[in-house]
């Protein structure tokens, strides 16, 4: 039976972030994620997450100047410090929140960069990344994401994932693998998610086309959710949609896997 956790990047946005626990106790969510937390004091945010009594179970380094459009800056060569000092960054802020898992974002790639070169950097810092992570007790994830959304991100497929993790060679570095994704990229969902599922350490869902909740789409929850129990799959799954009409006039889905 699958376990949900409300990304309030996403979800609540009726409310202002940080009484997103809150509502989402309030809901019947099991646990909380985030995108990213940094913008809030790291002991703001603890004491609001321990008052709803929910464990945060994931949230991404940080990922370069979003508003301005960058997505992660793992592959970029001249931006290896500033990904290390976001390392430690997230790390105090997991720390803080009780957090034992934190996504990375590969990045987009420059255009006319040469990709061996942004593999090489991404193998590093990935290294890196999942050797100070795991000695503060905190699992690494990497995330593919589909190119029809975001053209140029770095890493697409689960297989894209899983080979650059082999590269990497860390038992430390896992796979995050988003439905939505999957489904953007026309990948057959119990197919990839067996082929790969040593390495998955978190799943998030949004129905596809449009990255809302279930039921708004064309994607098989019942079939996706049975397939993760037959796997083995005991983590919690990441509500990542953005609502099509408000959260809570959304929720009707989850009363099929209570």
């Amino acid at each position: 039976m699958p376990r949900f956790a409300a990304n309030l990047s996403l979800l609540f946005t009726e409310v202002p972030l940080l009484d997103r626990f809150a509502a989402a106790r309030a809901a019947g969510f099991a646990a909380v994620e985030m995108q990213f937390p940094y913008a809030e004091p790291k002991e703001v945010l603890a004491a609001r997450r321990a008052e709803a009594g929910l464990p945060l179970v994931l949230h991404n380094l940080p990922p370069g100047d979003w508003a301005a459009g960058e997505r992660g800056i793992a592959i970029l060569p001249e931006r290896v410090p500033e990904f290390r000092e976001g390392v430690a960054r997230a790390t105090d802020y997991a720390g803080a929140l009780g957090c034992r898992q934190i996504n990375c974002l590969a990045g987009l790639a420059p255009s006319g960069a040469e990709r061996t070169r942004l593999l090489g950097t991404l193998t590093e810092n990935l290294a890196y990344a999942a050797d100070a992570l795991g000695k503060a007790g905190i699992r690494l994830l990497l995330e593919p994401i589909n190119d029809r959304d975001m053209p140029g991100f770095f890493l697409n497929r689960l297989a894209d994932a899983a080979s650059v993790i082999e590269a990497v060679g860390s038992e430390n570095l896992f796979i995050q693998a988003d439905l939505y994704h999957m489904a953007r990229m026309g990948e057959d969902l119990a197919t990839e998610l067996a082929a790969h599922r040593d390495r998955i350490a978190h799943v998030q869902i949004a129905d596809a086309p449009g990255r809302h909740e279930p039921g708004t789409g064309s994607i098989d929850f019942p079939a996706a959710f049975a397939t993760l129990d037959r796997l083995g799959y005991d983590g919690f799954i990441g509500c990542e949609y953005g609502p099509a009409a408000g959260t809570a006039a959304g929720l009707g889905w989850m009363t099929a896997f209570r």
